[in-house]
């Protein structure tokens, strides 16, 4: 019986909480695949059914050779994930998105293994023009088109996760791949304004990672090769999740790429996208999370 998940980017923010889900909710071994350009080893799951290869998925074939016979599914979520960083990385990007998630795509497809891809809703908006807007968003949308034509081409399965800007434990909360919740948080703790890019008045969909991960394991077991959003029913502008720290602000310049809004769309290619809503709210998450600092500061 086969008996191995594996899990590209295992040691990234999303990656290594879902080897956490799991862990405790499967009896599968886990293999890890990740290149450690935003992953860390302090995410890694202390648990002998799981494995950590530092790698980049371009070679995916030669790391798994091994263990081919008894792979159920890949969860690929080891990619180049942020759209301003894109710009500044271009090749790095590229080689991740495109050449790397290529032989995944490949390794999958010629060895009948299920495939859970992670995809973005920077591909969705303003009826898919925003695909266009950054390095970022064309690889991911490209992906799509990809998957699209192997399912057509030669029947493959894989069931597609749109993400809607996550947060939650793990996140990166500093550098150049912070995540924009990571980013106010650390400059909260340190005192020091939060940046918001002009014009502040983009919206966003916040979904807490609990809730992203759920629905992945969820499109999983129901094996039904369907699109899947995860996302929250408010959206909120990036002024609006500012001021919810209560404390200083600054502006900082308008970015390439930037989108004014998350789109929730209702159709991807020729899939009905079908939408989940997260049971986590940011208001709350940012209240207890201030509240629990000041708690720990007191101390």
């Amino acid at each position: 019986m086969k008996k191995i998940i594996v899990v590209t980017g295992g040691a990234g923010f999303v990656g290594s909480n879902l080897i956490e889900l799991l862990i405790k909710k499967t009896k599968y071994k886990i293999i890890s695949i990740d290149n450690y350009s935003s992953g860390t080893r302090k995410n890694h799951v202390k648990n002998s059914r799981v494995r950590y290869f530092n790698s980049n998925t371009s070679e995916i074939e030669k790391i798994l050779k091994k263990y081919l016979k008894n792979i159920i599914t890949i969860f690929h979520f080891g990619e180049f994930s942020r759209i301003y960083q894109s710009f500044i990385k271009f090749n790095e990007c590229h080689f991740s998105n495109s050449i790397g998630t290529n032989a995944v795509f490949k390794f999958c497809l010629e060895n009948k293994i299920k495939l859970i891809y992670s995809a973005t809703s920077a591909s969705l908006g303003n009826k898919g023009k925003d695909k266009n807007l950054s390095p970022y968003a064309f690889t991911k949308s490209k992906n799509l088109e990809l998957l699209e034509n192997l399912k057509k081409w030669f029947n493959f399965k894989y069931e597609i996760i749109y993400f809607y800007n996550v947060y939650g434990p793990k996140q990166i909360c500093s550098g150049s791949m912070a995540t924009v919740v990571g980013i106010f948080e650390d400059c909260y703790l340190k005192d020091k304004p939060l940046p918001v890019v002009k014009p502040g008045t983009q919206s966003r969909r916040f979904t807490h990672i609990s809730d992203t991960i759920e629905i992945c394991y969820y499109a999983w077991k129901k094996n039904k090769n369907q699109h899947y959003a995860i996302t929250n029913k408010k959206s909120y502008s990036i002024i609006q999740l500012a001021k919810m720290f209560d404390t200083k602000i600054k502006f900082l310049k308008s970015r390439p790429g930037e989108r004014y809004a998350s789109a929730l769309n209702d159709i991807n290619f020729n899939n009905r996208i079908i939408k989940k809503f997260g049971k986590v709210h940011i208001k709350n998450y940012i209240n207890y999370f201030i509240k629990n600092k000041k708690i720990v500061k007191k101390n």
